[in-house]
């Protein structure tokens, strides 16, 4: 068995059925945590209640004006660095040849150049992103080493993306399987670190628009 069979086989179906598992087992473990009643008389029902955990869940994607003034480098990166991330994921071809493979159905990609240049922009802006980290004060003291495995599995598959897709380094054969392995390392490491916010951010702002509703306060 090749390095290329081993990663896009044994170890890409492992990494898959771990992500898997890991997203369950939080899922589960976010829905039955322990949380104290509220005794309290609600002062909205039901309808308004889901209402204000809509609403939150939307309004949260806006930063007020005097905070975006503080936060507008990390407002803009994010947002720049996940829309770059997942045009890649969903609009590279053989990326889209792989989802096929899984649900059965594909659709339409961007063509090789364009996805590299989105890729670079994207690796940019996460090394923007990790240098400001280290060098503001306040970046640096609130950050765990969660923040940092984190960046280095997220960037890991754009490096070695962008590095089999140029034909840069090794031979693409082994550039194509250490792709895969960075790949199987973010599947596996997602669920148990900071990444797994993409699935909990939903139900979390929800929840507290919700709460909030409840008591008769907009948020």
């Amino acid at each position: 068995m090749t390095l290329l069979d081993f990663a896009r086989g044994p170890a890409l179906q492992a990494a898959l059925m771990i992500f898997a598992l890991g997203v369950v087992w939080r899922a589960v473990g976010a829905v039955l945590i322990q949380r104290t009643t509220d005794c309290s008389q609600p002062r909205r029902g039901t309808a308004e209640r889901v209402a204000g955990g809509l609403r939150t869940t939307w309004s949260r994607f806006f930063v007020s004006e005097a905070l975006e003034q503080r936060i507008h480098f990390q407002h803009i990166a994010g947002a720049l660095w996940h829309l770059g991330f997942f045009i890649v994921l969903l609009l590279f071809v053989p990326h889209i040849l792989f989802f096929e493979s899984l649900l059965g159905f594909g659709w339409p990609g961007l063509p090789n150049p364009v996805i590299l240049v989105v890729a670079a922009i994207t690796l940019a802006t996460l090394l923007a992103m990790l240098i400001r980290r280290m060098t503001n004060p306040v970046s640096r003291i609130i950050s765990t080493t969660d923040d940092y495995i984190s960046w280095v599995v997220t960037a890991l598959p754009l490096v070695t993306g962008i590095m089999a897709g140029a034909h840069l380094g090794l031979r693409y054969e082994t550039m194509l399987a250490l792709h895969l392995l960075s790949v199987a390392l973010l599947l596996v490491w997602f669920p148990f670190g900071k990444l797994m916010h993409l699935f909990l951010i939903w139900p979390a702002r929800y929840n507290v628009g919700a709460l909030y509703a409840r008591r008769g306060v907009r948020i």
